[in-house]
């Protein structure tokens, strides 16, 4: 047969029709599928196997539709058809006009999707924040947020089993796709049993809120919880358990899976296994891992409190080697430290990778092990697209948790990718909307922007939260700075002194007297801290060693290459001992700049920006470059400190330097006196004179 006479022969027996036919019906049925079947629940196989199915299927309908043809008697073979009998042309006509409906279900499916479901999942990834009584009118009711639990032991120092309980309940909710469950953060300020329900529920976006207690005597625990309507405060459910301390597994789980039933929510097989599962038969070591989560939520951001969990957790294995929950936890909290200046030493990641391979021996598939996993790659191995993998599946399996949209954000900020990072930060405060650290995170990544009236509005809510805190306060005052208005910031740090306890407050108390050219009371201050506060460890000691080196220069203070040379005593074996901290390697190129030791101080700056894995790093690149400018201008090196400048200046990135806490901008470069000696020049000058 001919190739002509074999495609005219396709086009009699309406293969080419069928094929037609077939492809487009078979891509409507697959998009229908993706769509329709997660929305009851489906298992992430079934879309899948319907593709496969019809991939399959294609081959075979071509070959049935070339032997048979469709006859008023049925289907016969088309060699037993005599052409004055076949009714292939009425086929032809009839299939026609099935391809022109399928087709128009088709593009009527496809507009549908680009048009609102697309810019539906624009909302979702992009989400700008909106205040939570807004929210609220935008939820169902399966919404709900678990109030701190009463300690009712007679041993007041039983509070920590109490915040253990709450975040276990938190925990294995988090796990429950059809619930939103607001994370603890945003909870922490509300009394346990307060008297305005709804006004809480209407800030937080919820429609139900569950209130407990927990007492404990001995080996006796008694849960008492009362999941409430914050609409009408209708009280849904309550119960009382009444329990063995090893019994607590099952409380939890009960607890659980009671608000689930109360709030109508499904309950996946998958989920209802998760919410039974039994960490540990030790209670030693539950009681270590109960510390430990109490000691990590002291704060969300003190690599402090995570070095305090990290000694909790250890406890929690050595009692049980078989704890897989607490070896994921342990794995994570050395990850957080070994990510932070404080310790990023081979050891404290080598401590990190040891509890996780244990996790993942124990229990490779759990969600707390996949996040453990995400840190892991992302703090130990810095691989960020390993990490953003691993981060999107986890978010899968704890849809409840405000953890991965931060992780992400914080990713996304490292890898340059802004816009990525507000819409992160955006998802995780509609999961965490009354957390005053994530506040202050989301509104610091606005001022890297140099976008500082978003981050003013951000602080202003924190600030509602709690009023009048001083590291709130200081945080605004950073932004005032950045902005140039020093008055503001001046009223938001009145109070502050060289006692208080926060070095973050304090240092913006340092930056704003600075700012001011009030250096003879910016060095009385430093002086004093330096001499009688308890640092949490060598670096920190010499970073502020460094900075009272620093500004005794700028105030023209004799004694500034003394004060160097104490710094650098302090931070040189830091530097020794951690190769990798480059910001304890830019410290130190200051200090050496002071000292006029150009050679290490260039080579101190330029090794704090060496060897990172280029994009992964775009806003700690820009933040050493200006740790360099400085230290140019220290040296003298006045065309080299500018052409830095005139480069980060106009890009986003997050300060590295240890002076500010937002990038350079023009107001910072007019006020400060570091920059003097570059003012005489014309090109300085347009740095700051110019609007951006």
């Amino acid at each position: 047969m001919s190739d002509r006479n074999f495609f005219a022969e396709l086009k009699r027996r309406n293969v080419i029709r069928m094929a037609g036919l077939y492809l487009v019906g078979a891509w409507l049925l697959t998009q229908v599928a993706s769509t329709v079947l997660p929305m009851f629940g489906a298992p992430e196989w079934l879309p899948r196997s319907v593709v496969s199915l019809l991939a399959i299927g294609f081959i075979p309908m071509l070959i049935l539709s070339w032997v048979f043809e469709l006859t008023p008697e049925g289907f016969k073979r088309d060699a037993d058809v005599l052409p004055e009998q076949s009714i292939a042309p009425q086929t032809a006509r009839r299939m026609d006009r099935m391809i022109i409906i399928v087709l128009v279900l088709a593009l009527t499916y496809f507009a549908f999707d680009k048009f609102v479901l697309a810019r539906r999942r624009v909302a979702e990834e992009s989400r700008v924040w909106v205040p939570p009584n807004e929210l609220a009118t935008s939820i169902n009711g399966k919404s709900i947020a678990v109030l701190p639990f009463d300690n009712l032991s007679e041993d007041k120092t039983n509070a920590y089993f109490a915040t253990g309980i709450q975040d276990e309940i938190l925990a294995r909710l988090a796990k429950i796709a059809d619930l939103r469950v607001i994370s603890r953060t945003s909870t922490l300020q509300y009394q346990s049993r307060p008297t305005n329900l709804s006004e809480i529920a209407k800030q937080l976006g919820v429609a139900h809120v569950l209130e407990g207690s927990v007492q404990k005597a001995g080996d006796q625990v008694r849960v008492n919880v009362q999941l409430i309507n914050a609409v009408n405060d209708a009280h849904v459910w309550a119960e009382i358990y009444d329990r063995k301390l090893t019994d607590i597994f099952a409380v939890e789980s009960e607890i659980a899976k009671s608000v689930t039933q109360s709030l109508q929510a499904k309950l996946t097989g998958g989920e209802e296994q998760a919410l039974a599962v039994k960490p540990t038969n030790n209670p030693e070591a539950y009681d270590a891992y109960l510390r430990g989560l109490a000691s990590e939520g002291q704060s969300l951001h003190s690599v402090y409190a995570f070095e305090k969990a990290v000694g909790f957790y250890e406890q929690a294995v050595r009692s049980d080697p078989n704890f897989a929950l607490a070896w994921s936890k342990l794995s994570r909290a050395n990850a957080i430290v070994y990510a932070s200046p404080n310790d990023p030493t081979d050891s404290r990641r080598d401590a990190a990778k040891r509890a996780l391979d244990m996790a993942q021996k124990l229990q490779p598939d759990s969600p707390e092990t996949q996040l453990a996993l995400a840190y892991y790659q992302t703090a130990g191995l810095r691989d960020y697209e390993l990490g953003k993998t691993t981060f999107r599946l986890v978010g899968k399996m704890l849809p409840g948790s405000s953890d991965v949209p931060v992780s992400l954000a914080y990713i996304a900020q490292r890898q340059g990718r802004w816009d990525e990072t507000v819409a992160y930060f955006e998802q995780a405060l509609v999961l965490n909307p009354r957390s005053p650290d994530l506040l202050v995170e989301a509104a610091n990544h606005y001022s890297t922007l140099r976008r500082f009236e978003p981050a003013l509005k951000l602080c202003d809510r924190a600030l509602d939260i709690l009023p009048n805190d001083l590291d709130v306060m200081a945080f605004k005052a950073a932004v005032y700075q950045g902005q140039g208005e020093l008055s503001k910031a001046a009223e938001l740090l009145s109070e502050v002194n060289a006692k208080t306890p926060s070095l973050v407050v304090f240092a913006t108390k340092i930056i704003q007297l600075t700012l001011e050219r009030n250096l003879s009371e910016a060095v009385r201050l430093l002086r004093a801290r330096v001499a009688d506060y308890n640092f949490g460890g060598e670096l920190e000691r010499g970073v502020f060693e460094g900075w009272l080196a620093l500004t005794q220069r700028l105030a023209g203070d004799a004694s500034a290459r003394v004060t160097a040379e104490q710094a650098r005593k302090t931070i040189e074996p830091v530097c020794k001992d951690q190769p990798d901290n480059d910001f304890a390697a830019a410290q130190l190129s200051r200090v050496y700049a002071i000292l006029g030791d150009k050679k290490a101080a260039l080579k101190e700056a330029e090794r704090a920006g060496a060897g990172k894995p280029g994009v992964q790093y775009v806003e700690n690149i820009s933040g050493l470059e200006e740790n360099l400018a400085m230290v140019q201008t220290i040296l003298g090196d006045n065309s080299g400190a500018i052409s830095n400048l005139s480069r980060i200046l106009e890009v986003p990135y997050a300060s590295t330097s240890g002076i500010y806490g937002t990038p350079i901008t023009p107001a910072l470069l007019k006020l400060d006196p570091l920059w003097d000696p570059l003012r005489a020049d014309p090109a300085f000058r347009k740095l700051y004179e110019e609007k951006r």
